[in-house]
């Protein structure tokens, strides 16, 4: 059985929220100080500062600042990678505003049963998970709080994979008003979760209200992720191979859509579905969707009858004018992700054995078998 690293998020007690803050100041500080210092060395015009320039600099800081000291390595490691994906000279402050986050290195946290144990201290979880045993060592995590000032922790834990099973396969179209559509026919109704609460929030942000919007905002995202989770999970225990088309929710957010696009959240869905195929002994596929609402589905052509560009948007359902198939639209774009999908897997399986076959005719060829040299002798001598 193979196993798996995911990353299990526990929510902590909130009587270690003060002690939680006050590092979380002491990790801003170092950020700054390292951004402070990088700019200082930008615009003398010098080499810029690596992440082991800036850990050397900070070392002996721990003490005083009063946190961990693998804590501030993680913060210049984390600076440094941020500011060459960015590739800026120097990056943003942060402030209070700045959602608190305390990171840890691989072994320095571990779980005694009931709490998480990190320099010293013990930070008791409010909701325990199966996945966590006692005498449990962590690898590279963090500590992170949220809008609401609800603070986290966030371990890499290590899962069993669960054995392979045979089921069906399901091709899976992702949309606004419906959270997914299958290949079978069914579909995953999304609750519009933020337009919901638009009115509730238009009042407190109108109102200044900041507490509440938070609260407003949190209450969407839970009830977002619950309605997720379940989904995904069902999605999950029923088929055997999912397959789900790339639709790319960064790139349809700069649109006019967004805001229905946020409140889908393709990507936590997908991702969702993901990790939980691992350990459910499931196979997760995603593949390109172009194409697959204009194509029918039947006869595989590209009929003139198709939907066509923005002014098919509206289209839900079409005939195809080449075999007279009527289609409804997601319907046909989640079958289409099946076939593509299944394809996929075809010609992936045909050229691994391709590649085995060519393999095994060389070796024959050479007058060896595998793992056999012509100059190596074999264990009985000859």
């Amino acid at each position: 059985m193979t196993s798996t690293i995911i990353t299990v998020k526990v929510r902590l007690r909130d009587k270690h929220k003060a002690d939680l803050n006050r590092q979380a100041r002491s990790v801003n500080f170092v950020w700054n100080y390292c951004n402070e210092t990088q700019q200082k060395t930008a615009r003398a015009r010098r080499k810029w500062l690596s992440g082991f320039d800036l850990m050397k600099l900070t070392a002996g800081a721990s003490a005083d600042l009063g946190v961990h000291s693998c804590t501030i390595q993680r913060v210049c490691a984390a600076y440094d990678r941020a500011r060459a994906a960015h590739k800026r000279p120097w990056l943003r402050w942060r402030s209070r505003r700045s959602l608190g986050w305390v990171p840890f290195s691989t072994g320095k946290v571990r779980f005694d049963g009931t709490a998480f144990v990190f320099n010293g201290k013990r930070y008791e979880a409010m909701h325990l998970r199966g996945l966590l045993h006692a005498g449990q060592r962590f690898g590279t995590g963090s500590f992170n709080a949220d809008s609401n000032g609800n603070w986290y922790c966030n371990v890499p834990v290590e899962v069993q994979c669960a054995d392979p099973v045979e089921a069906a396969a399901v091709g899976i179209d992702l949309g606004l008003k419906t959270l997914a559509t299958l290949s079978d026919g069914e579909a995953i109704q999304m609750p519009r979760f933020y337009r919901q609460s638009e009115a509730a929030l238009a009042e407190g942000q109108r109102g200044r209200k900041t507490k509440r919007v938070r609260a407003i905002n949190l209450k969407v995202a839970n009830r977002r992720r619950d309605f997720q989770h379940k989904a995904s999970k069902a999605l999950c225990a029923k088929y055997g191979l999912i397959i789900v088309g790339d639709a790319s929710s960064s790139k349809l957010a700069k649109t006019k859509m967004a805001k229905s696009i946020h409140d889908a959240s393709w990507s936590i869905f997908k991702n969702m579905i993901r990790y939980k195929a691992i350990t459910h002994g499931r196979i997760f596929l995603e593949v390109s969707e172009a194409y697959s609402t204009q194509t029918c589905s039947s006869c595989g052509s590209l009929p003139a009858s198709r939907p066509k560009g923005i002014a098919g948007l509206g289209i839900r359902d079409w005939e195809c004018s080449d075999c007279g198939t009527v289609h409804d639209r997601d319907v046909n774009a989640a079958r289409n992700i099946l076939r593509v999908g299944l394809d996929t897997l075809e010609v992936g399986a045909a050229d691994r054995s391709l590649r085995g076959s060519s393999l095994s005719g060389a070796a024959k060829a050479s007058g060896a078998g595998f793992g056999t040299s012509p100059h190596m002798e074999t264990p009985d001598g000859h």
